[in-house]
């Protein structure tokens, strides 16, 4: 698996979740998906990583979540579709009001932790959210997992997205992200990353967990903003195969 030529997917970053330092980790990326106000964020949060956006040229979405603060949007929710709706629809005209304030453009909405999983494989909840934003933001591309219920219905009903990857998370052979209790689920130095996104990028493969390998198409990378080893491996992944 040689650095040979072949198109490289855009990198992404979970931001504007109280990590500091992200000033250090724009130049690293291509584009921003910026907490707001589901599972973390306010107007100083939102403003201050979007100016950071703006100030090194990356593109920036909104990265809504259920209306939990309290366990950071990671685990899932029993709530009524229309309180979804209205929560969804705060967080994002709360994104759209500070992007547009600064005259940036509408990259992308990517849905956050237990609800970007739960949708991933809940036909329901999958219909409901592609739905939500052919109503409101038919242009706007959303972030989708392969192989998900997301991209079944996206494809099925024309809505723009683009498949994501993460690529300091652990695979299982379902598609699924291992979940973050079991051991090795995230990924934080450079040699594991490394290894994983080989694969990825000069294979079209996911090698799981258990080993066993599956085909994938990614059209942008995530690390996640509060991955501890971020820096360090960012830094590597791009002077390695992004330049």
């Amino acid at each position: 698996m040689e650095n040979t030529r072949v198109i490289l997917p855009e990198i992404n970053c979970d931001l504007g979740e109280g990590v500091p330092g992200e000033e250090f980790i724009f130049p690293l990326i291509d584009t921003a998906s910026v907490a707001c106000g589901g599972h973390f964020g306010s107007e100083e949060s939102v403003k201050k990583t979007l100016e950071l956006a703006k100030k090194f040229g990356k593109k920036a979405g909104a990265h809504p979540s259920y209306p939990d603060r309290e366990n950071f949007g990671r685990k899932s929710m029993v709530i009524h579709k229309d309180d979804l709706a209205k929560s969804l629809e705060e967080q994002i005209s709360f994104f759209l009001h500070v992007s547009n304030t600064l005259g940036m453009e509408f990259d992308h909405i990517k849905f956050h932790g237990a609800l970007y999983n739960d949708a991933a494989k809940d036909d329901q909840l999958a219909d409901f959210l592609t739905d939500f934003i052919l109503k409101r933001w038919p242009k706007v591309p959303v972030f989708v997992p392969p192989h998900s219920r997301m991209e079944e219905y996206a494809l099925k009903k024309g809505l723009p997205h683009r498949l994501e990857i993460f690529g300091d998370r652990a695979y299982l052979e379902n598609y699924q992200l291992a979940p973050r209790t079991q051991e090795g689920s995230l990924l934080t130095n450079k040699e594991n990353i490394d290894s994983h996104l080989k694969f990825i990028l000069f294979e079209s493969q996911i090698k799981t967990v258990d080993g066993k390998f599956i085909p994938v198409k990614a059209d942008t990378l995530c690390f996640h903003g509060d991955n501890p080893g971020i820096l360090e491996f960012l830094s590597y992944l791009r002077k390695t195969y992004w330049t």
